[in-house]
């Protein structure tokens, strides 16, 4: 898929803001909505989308709502770091086919690393549910605060 087209609203993301469809909620408010990546790169991979932007990529949302979602990816990054104590954290955002992009709902990647740990854009194993729920819980207690 190229970088320009028009937004489905039928994409998985858009399902889950609406609701159709379950995630692993860690944070969510009127903007933002945040949830576990059920094909995590590394435990804790989490994903972080806009609510009120039809937009695919970098390149087609406006302003405020893009502010809104680097702002708590900013937030979540802080507890899954201090909750999790990787070495090192990846924040990724992808833009079209070509660049890793599979779902066509601008998200941003936020990916807890360990040292040693394999790069990668794509992982192939879904998570375990009862270890995304453990992990769920653990996050949204220390978002809680």
């Amino acid at each position: 898929m190229s970088l320009h087209g028009d937004y489905d609203s039928q994409n998985i993301f858009a399902q889950i803001i609406r609701g159709d469809a379950p995630c692993y909620k860690l944070y969510e408010d009127d903007d933002v909505l945040a949830f576990l990546d059920l094909f995590p790169q590394s435990y804790g991979h989490t994903l972080v989308i806009p609510k009120r932007a039809e937009a695919r990529n970098l390149l087609e949302i406006d302003a405020d709502n893009l502010s809104k979602m680097m702002l708590a990816v900013q937030k979540l990054t802080q507890v899954i770091v201090d909750e999790l104590q990787p070495d090192g954290v990846q924040v990724a955002q992808f833009n079209g086919a070509p660049a890793g992009q599979t779902v066509f709902h601008i998200h941003v990647h936020i990916i807890p690393r360990m040292a040693g740990e394999k790069l990668g854009i794509h992982a192939t194993n879904r998570a375990d549910a009862g270890e995304l729920e453990q992990l769920q819980a653990r996050l949204v207690k220390r978002i809680q605060g």
